[in-house]
């Protein structure tokens, strides 16, 4: 790559650029059934399988019907379908790594609108304790083992329990807000009930209303709220050393500053303070790369392929795109 090429990018406003990636993204994976598109049923970010125009569909949501199988099973034909559409989520994740966070999922790109509306209403955001959050962000590792244990416990009895309902088979699902939320920008507001069949989908479609109010108000007053609690977040961490996208920084021109962590939709203190290790890409990261649009010094932070700096931190950038913001200010 040329040294021009190379000032030219890093010189780029990546925030512009992900504004019109997530717009771009969002019409394929919630309106690319119109034009007959379908990327996998093993997408490693919310593209939710009940909007019916959908491009493509959520792993969790498959997963949930896989594991749906007695032990037996698991040693049968039967489970290659499951490592195959494990294996497609790895391939796709291993390939943007959690990019598919801040650069395509749905949900996040709805959790920015919402952050967007705040500003222009001149609201302050919520002011909360990193204690809080470090103590309700667990919540997504509780999630993504029940999202596992209850379809599993379908057909198997865990730990000597009854076996569960059929009700439980997508249980995750009944909760996430993608089910309300996306179907409505296709005109079906058909998930916004209560499904009063059984009373364990009472529970779980009432606990869906409640987690969509909590997410959309949640999301006016702390960005990316519903990201600290979401599971394909921390089924995304457990591969993310491996994937070929990466974040990188050297603790060695790092001063401290406080740019990145300050800029950093999801409050990551460690980006700021860790200057010993050069992966930085921690379970809440979504590799949005507003840090390194905000890092001061030269070469700091790095977004990398391997053996290859695609977007760097730089000073001459830094500056660039402050003078540009401020002149778009006035």
């Amino acid at each position: 790559m040329s040294t021009v090429k190379k000032r030219s990018i890093n010189h780029g406003d990546v925030n512009r650029f992900r504004f019109w990636f997530q717009i771009g993204a969002f019409v394929i994976l919630v309106y690319g059934g119109y034009w007959a598109l379908d990327i996998s049923t093993s997408l490693p970010t919310f593209s939710c399988v009940f909007p019916s125009s959908r491009g493509g569909t959520c792993y969790l949501y498959p997963l949930q019907h896989q594991v749906n199988m007695t032990w037996k099973q698991f040693a049968s034909p039967r489970v290659i379908g499951v490592l195959t559409a494990f294996g497609t989520f790895v391939f796709l994740f291993l390939l943007f790594n959690k990019a598919w966070c801040g650069f395509a999922c749905p949900i996040g790109t709805v959790q920015d609108w919402i952050t967007r509306l705040r500003l222009r209403m001149g609201i302050r955001p919520g002011v909360y304790t990193e204690a809080t959050f470090n103590r309700l962000k667990v919540l997504k590792y509780v999630l993504l083992v029940l999202l596992i244990l209850l379809p599993l416990g379908i057909s198997n009895s865990l730990l000597g329990l009854p076996k569960f309902s059929h009700d439980v088979a997508t249980s995750f699902c009944m909760l996430c807000p993608g089910r309300t939320i996306l179907p409505i920008f296709t005109g079906d507001f058909s998930q916004l009930t209560i499904d009063f069949s059984s009373k364990t989908m009472t529970v779980l479609t009432g606990l869906g209303m409640a987690v969509l109010g909590t997410t959309l108000v949640g999301a006016f007053y702390k960005k990316r709220f519903f990201c600290l609690f979401c599971p394909m977040s921390a089924l995304h961490y457990v591969f993310s050393k491996g994937a070929l996208l990466g974040l990188k920084k050297d603790g060695a021109k790092c001063t401290r500053c406080g740019n990145c962590y300050r800029v950093c939709d999801m409050g990551i203190r460690e980006i700021a303070d860790d200057l010993e290790r050069r992966n930085i890409v921690q379970d809440d990261c979504m590799m949005c790369f507003k840090c390194v649009a905000a890092c001061p010094e030269e070469g700091c932070l790095k977004v990398t392929v391997p053996g290859l700096t695609v977007y760097q931190s730089t000073e001459e950038g830094f500056f660039a795109r402050s003078a540009s913001r401020l002149n778009h200010e006035r």
